[in-house]
């Protein structure tokens, strides 16, 4: 294969005129994180939500919950992102409508909510294995104790739970980092979309694509450390 390989193409300007091409890969890198970060508050915060909800014994609220978990775990996030972004503001009300399509940075906002909706499912999961699988005597301590249920679950099951999933938890978050990579398909300008352009400006794909590659391994390293560190921190003694 005859192919020029020119590595020194990240310090020419870009047609963009706001930098080079490194500084094109970095700006992208920046959504990408910002864009994890913010989707995974919404996924930790609603999928132990919805955990909780199948773990209660009320058949009412496990059928909410299973309900949410089976429709945003089985539809392709693909699916789910072009729903959000170009269906919704058709069915809403045409003034709701309108000013969700001119929102700005309007492809930022709906990958946030999507892949928060979308990784809440599979946390909740996570939750829910975390929580069925402690003794039933700390629930029955709890209410021993005199706690109600939501304090049972907060000051009880919950951080005992998390303990345990933790792992599953980071892998999880991982997977929503690698997950921005959609976004690109509604206009989101992350990392992979970064790469994609500075392959179709300078048509060095290889020196693109590699670049992206060691930066997203880079983050993911960076995550799994202070994971591993989290772990250690909070493991409970004489578990590991």
């Amino acid at each position: 294969m005859n192919y020029n390989w020119n590595w020194s193409i990240f310090l020419e300007p870009s047609p963009e005129g706001t930098g080079t091409y490194a500084d094109m890969l970095l700006s992208g890198l920046s959504w990408t994180i910002a864009t994890a970060l913010s989707s995974w508050i919404i996924a930790f915060f609603l999928g132990s939500f919805v955990g909780v909800l199948r773990t209660l014994p009320s058949p009412g609220a496990q059928r909410i919950g299973t309900a949410y978990v089976e429709l945003f775990r089985n539809v392709p996030l693909l699916v789910q992102m072009f729903l959000w972004y170009f269906v919704l503001p058709e069915v809403l009300p045409a003034s709701v409508g309108a000013w969700l399509k001119q929102l700005p940075n309007a492809p930022f906002y709906t990958a946030v909510v999507c892949l928060g909706f979308f990784t809440a499912s599979r946390v909740a999961e996570q939750v829910r294995a975390g929580i069925q699988s402690l003794p039933r005597g700390q629930r029955m301590a709890g209410t021993a104790m005199g706690l109600t249920v939501a304090q049972t679950y907060r000051y009880v099951l919950l951080p005992n739970a998390y303990r345990i999933i933790l792992p599953p938890l980071t892998s999880e978050f991982l997977n929503n980092l690698k997950n921005t990579s959609v976004a690109l398909t509604i206009g989101l300008l992350e990392l992979t979309a970064r790469a994609r352009s500075m392959q179709e400006f300078s048509f060095q794909v290889f020196e693109a694509f590699t670049a992206a590659t060691i930066l997203y391994v880079l983050i993911n390293l960076v995550v799994i450390t202070a994971a591993s560190f989290l772990e250690r921190g909070v493991a409970v003694p004489g578990t590991r």
